[in-house]
């Protein structure tokens, strides 16, 4: 009988002995003169003196060495409950939660509006989170094919009412959830909606409410979930619904919310901090839009096949992995850091290289990424694909 010690073995071999074990980014660090795209910072805030000082002030101050304590020992006026109910006037919403990361906010949520008797109908590249947590609360589980609004209908008539989980904006390839089309169908059905908007929050909508807000579906989306590790820079997750009572009953029942620690003071300070930047800088908004038009129309123009999208995400079709980490390492070679999606970040039998566009590319740095992007094309394994209209 083969031992969990040599099964471990075999894994890690078979791992190496797949693109080499190389990894999704490159194992190099960006040094001085590097333009980075494989982080989620789209507002260009994780250095804003606005946040880092809130941060200095917080560690300085009295409450800055403060213990964290299990979520249900808070009280009403702590201040992450106060945050949490911040975020949700922010989204339009009734009641907020703060959890530890956008992972435990998803997989605690699924845990409680989920379960055997509750089957969860997820997009087929809803994030990973989702999917675990329905997994957890025991739930049937149905996919449906990538944004396939038909597809989702006919797993509804079959499997009736529900739960169906999404993203707002889908962070392996950037493209967007046809999300009037999903709220109608959620109310036909008496589904409950799960949208996760992590790379929507802050760069969507006119004050960075998000994709719901922004296409006017307040009301009728039951929960919004983030990261508050992308457009905001800190470390924590959200909860955002029109239930009253939610965020008690979450915090006393959610097994990551009752096995988990509080945000630090600091944290909270800063994401507070973050919140006002995000709402009062529109013009960081309007950079991000303009940069990635200018690389998405370049990119384009070269060649390159575009995942259809206009979000800050854009995805490049290499056709293989050989492509992709050819491409990756090419970059890097220029300073230039992009990421290969491969299987499971990727669906499977689908390669990426993802630039993560944000609002701290100046002119020169998006003509230094399209220059090395416009040499690199020729040196790629397959044939040149033919020319795609940005999204």
């Amino acid at each position: 009988m083969t031992s969990a010690h040599q099964r471990l073995g075999e894994r890690i071999s078979r791992f190496r002995g797949t693109r080499g074990g190389r990894r999704p980014f490159a194992p190099k660090a960006p040094g001085g003169r590097a333009i980075v795209l494989t982080c989620s910072d789209y507002l260009a805030l994780a250095e804003h003196p606005v946040i880092t000082d809130a941060m200095i002030d917080s560690l300085k101050g009295a409450d800055g060495a403060a213990a964290p304590v299990p979520a249900p020992c808070l009280p009403d006026d702590h201040p992450q409950m106060l945050l949490g109910a911040e975020f949700a006037r922010h989204l339009g919403a009734r009641a907020g939660v703060l959890c530890s990361s956008g992972w435990t906010a998803n997989t605690g949520l699924m845990q409680v509006v989920a379960g055997p008797d509750v089957p969860v109908y997820l997009d087929a590249l809803a994030h990973m989170s989702l999917w675990e947590g329905a997994r957890t609360a025991g739930a049937e589980l149905a996919y449906f094919r990538h944004n396939d609004l038909d597809h989702l209908r006919r797993r509804l008539e079959v499997g009736g009412s529900g739960v169906i989980a999404v993203d707002a904006v889908y962070s392996t390839d950037g493209t967007v959830c046809p999300l009037p089309g999903l709220v109608e169908i959620a109310e036909e059905f008496d589904c409950l909606l799960v949208v996760d908007e992590s790379h929507s929050l802050g760069t969507h909508g006119e004050h960075g409410e998000g994709l719901v807000a922004a296409l006017g579906l307040t009301g009728r989306v039951d929960f919004r979930t983030a990261s508050l590790a992308k457009a905001l820079p800190g470390r924590a997750g959200l909860i955002a619904c029109d239930r009253p009572g939610f965020a008690d009953y979450f915090t006393h029942t959610a097994l990551p919310a009752v096995f988990s620690s509080t945000l630090l003071p600091h944290d909270v300070a800063g994401l507070s901090a973050a919140l006002k930047v995000v709402r009062e800088e529109g013009r960081r908004r309007d950079r991000l839009a303009a940069v990635t038009r200018r690389l998405r129309d370049g990119l384009a123009s070269l060649g390159y096949r575009l995942v259809e999208s206009d979000t800050q995400i854009i995805a490049l079709e290499t056709g293989s992995e050989a492509d992709a980490t050819f491409m990756r390492d090419a970059l890097v070679d220029r300073d230039i850091f992009s990421a290969a999606l491969f299987p499971p970040t990727a669906s499977v039998g689908r390669t990426l290289v993802r630039l993560s566009a944000h609002a701290g590319l100046t002119d020169k740095d998006v003509n230094r990424v399209l220059g090395a992007c416009e040499a690199l094309l020729p040196r790629l394994a397959g044939p040149a694909p033919a020319p795609a209209t940005a999204g």
